[in-house]
């Protein structure tokens, strides 16, 4: 998908969320907006600003700090023909709904035979920032992946972030949407009028010829950036978003894996039971043990997530440990290869303006 020629309009990721909720919640009366805070004067990093003064405190609403009822309004609401967006500020607070989102959400339509349909969007952060240590750091979205009936979006850049949000909302089916607090202030070119962009379909965001990168969420950046260092190194990588985590597009990836023959997944999570694994293997499922591809992954350690920045940079997929990765998955260990410091530090003051 490429942008429209002419829209050079440049938006922040969160404001992207913003007005991508404003235009539905114009186009349908059904959409409302609630969840803690999103009234409050800081709007959820800003992302629900404005909406209460726009739409009324009937359609954009606090509510009480009880996940698992307010997720149960969601559903009835959503039932009932509405079209609701819940807040969470953190996924961390997922797991006080689990029953509602898996039992009840993700399932009504097949129970009922498709006589009932449960459209709403439950968005939520994940991710580092400031020291949000164990409790507030993770991203579990690979949780919702493994359960049929929710669809689970991650977009990286502003640009998908609108249209994806779009799509959620327009969709039948409970979606859970995937926000990355660093990825917030970052922006892309954005068009003003509404748009969608398809679900289930992977972007291709950087053309490279020896090597695959799959990258999750904010590790989209972190790949980009750890591309820009392996040039120095003669690499040329590919990066591709899967944007959507469920459905996930496999094929865009497998054609990728084909032409280059190597592939790294680098996850926002830890790597058990987790994205990484469930991409890797359908790679592998699709292509055969004898595709002759070198395939590996990278996330969290298997330990909570960290809260001091020294024990972060460690814990972190980075611009450095992906591309040193990548080095010895193409090189070997018996080369060494260090990343140009000040070149790995100057990537993470450049702005990609996706969707690239």
């Amino acid at each position: 998908m490429s942008l429209p020629e002419n829209s050079q309009r440049v938006l922040s990721y969160v404001d992207a969320l913003r007005e991508s909720a404003e235009l539905e919640m114009s186009n349908d009366e059904n959409v409302f907006v609630f969840g803690l805070d999103v009234d409050d004067h800081k709007a959820i990093q800003g992302s629900t600003s404005g909406l209460v003064e726009k739409f009324g405190p009937e359609r954009v609403f606090t509510t009480p700090l009880s996940e698992d009822a307010m997720t149960g309004v969601a559903i009835g609401a959503a039932m009932a023909g509405m079209r609701p967006i819940h807040v969470h500020i953190r996924m961390d607070f997922l797991m006080l709904c689990m029953n509602q989102l898996i039992n009840i959400a993700a399932k009504s339509s097949y129970m009922y035979g498709g006589s009932v349909k449960v459209p709403m969007v439950v968005r939520s952060m994940i991710g580092k920032s400031w020291g949000q240590g164990a409790q507030h750091s993770q991203a579990l979205y690979s949780m919702f992946m493994h359960v049929p009936g929710l669809k689970v979006i991650a977009p990286s850049n502003a640009y998908d972030a609108k249209g994806a949000l779009a799509a959620a909302i327009q969709d039948d089916n409970p979606v859970i949407f995937v926000e990355h607090r660093l990825l917030y202030p970052t922006e892309a070119y954005v068009p003003e009028e509404r748009y969608t962009i398809e679900l289930g379909r992977a972007r291709v965001v950087r053309s490279g010829a020896d090597v695959t990168l799959v990258g999750i969420s904010n590790m989209v950046l972190e790949c980009l950036r750890a591309a820009e260092l392996l040039e120095d190194a003669g690499i040329s990588a590919e990066v591709i978003d899967p944007i959507t985590l469920a459905p996930l597009d496999t094929d865009t990836i497998v054609q990728s894996v084909q032409k280059t023959k190597y592939l790294l997944i680098v996850d926002n999570a830890w790597t058990a039971c987790g994205a990484s694994a469930e991409i890797l293997s359908r790679v592998v499922e699709t292509m055969g043990t004898n595709a002759g591809a070198d395939m590996r992954r990278m996330g969290f350690a298997p330990t909570s997530c960290p809260t001091t920045p020294a024990l972060e940079d460690h814990f972190y997929p980075n611009p450095v440990t992906i591309s040193k990765r990548i080095f010895e998955m193409l090189r070997g260990t018996a080369k060494h290869w260090e990343p140009d410091s000040k070149k790995a530090e100057l990537a993470y003051q450049k702005q990609f303006k996706g969707p690239f």
